[in-house]
């Protein structure tokens, strides 16, 4: 079996490292825009090109008969790519454009939640004059604003250290308007939380919630970025939620697939990422991701004990109830070291060295190599990832690992650590107790 995936980054290093661990041996080919040496290790092929250029990925991908591709980011969704291969004959991991659009629009997501009055949804409205738009957040008083389409995680900001009052986040919400639509919405207040789901049109798969950590300084300060780490816990559920909690988030992703289906016709094939706010109400949706985030990818695939080909081939053939999904029963930390002045002014073709091997996972991300040596290119460079028995036991698998990396970088220490952890479930109790 010959698999391609799409994509660069430490997502894509995590689906390649679970493709490659498959008991199928398949060839593994890559499209990614620079060579990440940590994908290269793994596969038979790869083919440098830019991840947006449909035409020549259906063809390498053609030329080199490919069963299966696999779509890591976003954008190439956003471009078609899924329909082409579908088009060329090839089995397809990442959903079709009408549906992928659902990440891609945010309007068209919030419109879409009320039409089929899909729970969790905030209050909302979309504008594209100053005058309603002003009024209504106003109206809201604490709000979020988000412009409609894809910015890499970081052009959402809430009110509070992002937008200290009503006439900071009026004055953003104009910038915004200069190109497009914004959508304002009620600022949800509780804790985040992300379920990623296996979907093979009709049946979804859920894999273990994870917390990821946007902001890009410790203790939850500073501006949003792709995710500087993430955490999950070797129980069903993270430590400031029950189990109902996550089944109701389960339930809303359930229900999203069957009104896509709905709505557009078109069979959801791929993964599906719900990201939640749990609010003393319960779940709701902050955003959908049309494939793994990044770093949540990387919590949940090295738990895999199923075959991660299967799972592949049962997601293309629409056979996933077939399959029992397990994982292990075992807690992850995930940290990234991130260039030194991230995300403002971050150092560029900066080399990073990896000293030794330890017991933490390693996936490369947003390097690139040349002459035998590691450099960083602008974003998240490297993520480690600890797992064991508990959370604490791979924090410290972790930030051991990540200390052994140097170069002119930074990452966030508190990622996964008790104290933080803490920090979470009485923010929760707090809420609830209201």
């Amino acid at each position: 079996m010959n698999i391609l995936v799409v994509g660069g980054g430490g997502r894509e290093h995590a689906i390649a490292q679970s493709i490659s661990n498959s008991k199928h041996k398949p060839s593994l080919y890559v499209v990614m825009s620079k060579r990440n040496p940590g994908i290269a290790s793994l596969c038979k092929d790869y083919l440098l090109a830019d991840e947006n250029n449909t035409d020549r990925i259906v063809a390498y991908a053609s030329s080199k008969k490919i069963d299966i591709a696999v779509i890591g980011p976003e954008k190439p969704l956003a471009s078609g790519l899924a329909d082409e291969f579908e088009k060329s004959g090839i089995g397809v991991v990442g959903p079709r454009k009408d549906t992928g659009k659902i990440e891609f629009n945010k309007a068209w997501a919030r419109n879409f939640m009320k039409k089929y009055n899909i729970e969790g949804c905030p209050e909302f409205d979309i504008f594209d004059n100053e005058k309603d738009m002003d009024k209504f957040i106003e109206k809201l008083g604490n709000v979020a604003v988000k412009p409609i389409g894809l910015t890499g995680g970081k052009g959402v900001k809430v009110m509070g250290d992002q937008l200290p009052d009503i006439d900071s986040a009026k004055e953003y919400a104009r910038t915004l308007l200069k190109d497009g639509k914004v959508v304002i919405e009620e600022n949800l207040i509780g804790e985040e939380f992300t379920v990623q789901a296996f979907v093979d049109g009709t049946n979804l798969a859920f894999t273990p919630p994870v917390q990821d950590h946007k902001r890009a300084f410790e203790n939850d300060k500073g501006p949003n970025t792709g995710g500087m780490g993430s955490y999950s816990s070797a129980d069903d559920v993270l430590p400031f939620m029950d189990k109902e909690e996550l089944e109701k988030a389960q339930k809303i992703l359930e229900d999203t697939v069957d009104a896509l289906n709905k709505e557009t016709g078109i069979q959801y094939k791929g993964v599906l990422y719900g990201q939640f706010m749990l609010t003393k109400n319960g779940p709701k949706v902050i955003e959908y991701n049309a494939r793994f985030g990044d770093p949540e990818a990387m919590n949940v695939l090295p738990l895999l004990e199923t075959d991660f080909v299967d799972i592949l081939s049962a997601i293309v053939n629409g056979s996933l109830s077939e399959l029992d999904l397990k994982f292990s029963k075992k807690a992850t930390v995930c940290k990234y070291a991130v260039p030194e002045g991230y995300p403002y002014e971050p150092a560029k073709d900066s080399e990073i060295i990896v000293n030794g091997i330890d017991d933490a996972l390693r996936f490369y991300a947003s390097v690139y190599e040349e002459d035998g040596k590691v450099y960083t290119s602008g974003s998240r460079a490297i993520a480690v990832v600890g797992v064991a028995d508990t959370i604490s036991e791979a924090e410290n698998i972790a930030q051991s690992s990540l200390d052994k990396i140097k170069g002119k970088l930074q990452s966030r220490r508190d990622i996964g650590t008790e104290e933080l952890i803490k920090k979470k479930v009485d923010h929760m109790k707090l809420l609830k107790a209201a």
